[in-house]
């Protein structure tokens, strides 16, 4: 890449460098666990979406504080539902960053993602930690789609992108690669349809990075800089 070309993504893409610092720098600090919970969360849901669609049924959905999760299901595509966790949360968090980014639904989405995440809830969720963070979380975000700017939401759905795009591939490395031992999604694919855990987890670690870099490479456009207006928006509503 020529110094023309980074001086110019430079430019285009300051904010998005800075907030992914940001991430970064507080990624290790209790600052960032509720993030990394929704992330689970996200991941749980997608097993349970992918039950739903392949004609199983959902029991349950839990997560926990130290930011595991578990979804009991019946039926439906074993393999498919057991695929979806990690690939699933990922194209979510992706989907909801492109949409920041690139488009203006914004508080639409938020609203959208609260509806899911206070309907699962409901359904599904029966232990107090994972009912109340689904609760929080769907009513901070059912608020601040009916009540706070574009730009804010804007913000919140580029840093769940963001977090989902360093989260997922780091636990798929984690839970199945480094951890081999886990009894994760990985290890019980490999159980059930032959194969290393090693395997299976390798082959989703490339597939997070292929669907990252196709995002950032094709979906970022020349500019994904937030307007002045917006940043002053979002100022007066922290204040």
């Amino acid at each position: 890449m020529s110094l023309r070309r980074v001086k110019r993504f430079c430019t285009g893409h300051w904010q998005l460098m800075l907030l992914t610092a940001l991430i970064f720098a507080f990624w290790s600090t209790p600052v960032v666990v509720p993030l990394k919970i929704l992330i689970v969360l996200l991941h749980e849901l997608s097993h349970a979406a992918m039950t739903l669609l392949t004609g199983g049924s959902v029991e349950s959905l839990t997560i926990d504080p130290q930011q595991g999760g578990m979804v009991i299901s019946r039926g439906g595509s074993r393999f498919l539902t057991l695929s979806a966790g990690y690939c699933g949360s990922l194209l979510i968090g992706v989907t909801l960053f492109l949409i920041a980014v690139r488009a203006n639904w914004d508080r639409f989405v938020m609203g959208l993602l609260a509806a899911v995440i206070l309907t699962a809830a409901a359904l599904y969720v029966r232990d107090l930690f994972a009912l109340s963070f689904c609760i929080i979380a769907g009513l901070l975000m059912l608020g601040s789609s009916k009540y706070l700017s574009h730009g804010f939401n804007d913000l919140v759905l580029r840093v769940i992108g963001l977090s989902s795009m360093i989260f997922v591939p780091y636990d798929i490395f984690s839970d199945t690669i480094a951890r081999s031992y886990l009894r994760s999604d990985a290890r019980m694919l490999a159980e059930e349809f032959g194969g290393p855990t090693l395997f299976w987890g390798g082959a989703w670690l490339i597939i997070s990075g292929l669907i990252i870099m196709r995002c950032l490479r094709r979906g970022l456009g020349a500019n994904s800089n937030m307007s002045l207006r917006q940043l002053k928006r979002i100022r007066r509503q922290r204040t």
